[in-house]
């Protein structure tokens, strides 16, 4: 977290004030400011350092953080994190295998949960991609009623991918 500037450590010659419960108090030299925030037994905050001229406001910093530190809280409770799980196909994968794989994909799928399906080619099966293209165009247009392919399969080195997220309920 940043440095916030409260109190002594505000270095302004000159701020605009505000007060606890919101109204401007004028332009003001620093040390008449702090003065005012320790009448009133609150502290000075400087909102906007960069204004000109700078804007700072009077009130009860620990109660700021508080807050401040609760909305944090708060906001990171309601933060939704996107799960992908990962399957991996072959390309000369069996049938009851490929059903297996797309029973258990179709599961997450329908769980909300993003799919990662990977390919991986092993020695010579390289030279025979097409094969590896086919097997996972099927595997994509089995969840096609369920979920979409947000790309089209790449092929990074030796391993080719797709990203098949669950379509949006109605």
């Amino acid at each position: 977290m940043t440095e916030e500037l409260v109190n002594e450590n505000i270095r302004f010659k000159e701020v605009l004030v505000i007060g606890p419960t919101g109204e401007q108090l004028g332009k003001m030299f620093r040390r008449e400011a702090l003065e005012k925030a320790a009448e009133l037994d609150l502290d000075l905050l400087c909102v906007a350092p960069n204004a000109q001229p700078p804007v700072c406001k009077i009130l009860d910093y620990g109660k700021y953080r508080f807050e401040a530190q609760k909305k944090a809280k708060e906001a990171k409770k309601n933060q939704h994190v996107t799960e992908v799980k990962p399957l991996r196909l072959s390309p000369v994968i069996d049938t009851h295998d490929f059903e297996t794989k797309l029973k258990q994909a179709r599961k997450w799928a329908s769980q909300g949960v993003k799919v990662k399906v990977d390919m991986r080619f092993r020695g010579r099966m390289i030279t025979r991609l097409e094969v590896g293209k086919q097997v996972m165009n099927e595997f994509i247009e089995a969840m096609s009623d369920i979920a979409q392919a947000d790309k089209a399969p790449a092929l990074e080195g030796n391993t080719m991918s797709v990203v098949i997220s669950p379509k949006k309920n109605k």
